[in-house]
């Protein structure tokens, strides 16, 4: 019985611990990366706008933020002790067209929201729980 498997019908063949323990490794790895809390962990939030910041507006409860990249204008509120649901907009226009809003109850942030700023000024305002900050028109 040269190269028979010992245990042949059991599951425990050639190579089937390796491979079950390999599919363990990898459940465990996944289940690490769903569970894992990245405020937890003291991790700095991403910005959900590209390009570089131009303006912070801190109030009571958070603050708005703007951006520019390659003549876009972006936006977004976010609040200072991110948790529960509550009412938060923030609203984004390039001078000459309509606002851009995002409104809801959030956890987080509400926005982005972009417009196109090529040669043009914006004006940007945001809200969380009835604080709010707004800027002039800026970005000229």
């Amino acid at each position: 019985m040269t190269g028979a498997c010992v245990f042949a019908g059991t599951g425990f063949g050639k190579g089937a611990l390796p491979r079950r323990l390999a599919a363990g490794t990898v459940v465990v790895a996944l289940a690490a990366l769903v569970l894992a809390d990245p405020a937890a962990a003291g991790a700095a939030p991403l910005s959900v706008c590209s390009g570089q910041p131009q303006k912070t507006v801190p109030f009571a409860h958070g603050e708005l933020r703007i951006y520019k990249a390659r003549g876009y204008a972006c936006a977004l509120t976010v609040a200072d002790h991110p948790g529960a649901r509550r009412a938060m907009r923030v609203s984004l226009q390039a001078r000459g067209g309509s606002p851009l809003v995002d409104s809801g109850d959030f956890t987080q942030h509400a926005g982005p929201v972009t417009v196109h700023a090529l040669n043009r000024c914006v004006r940007a305002s945001g809200a969380i729980s009835g604080t709010s900050a707004s800027t002039g028109w800026i970005l000229c």
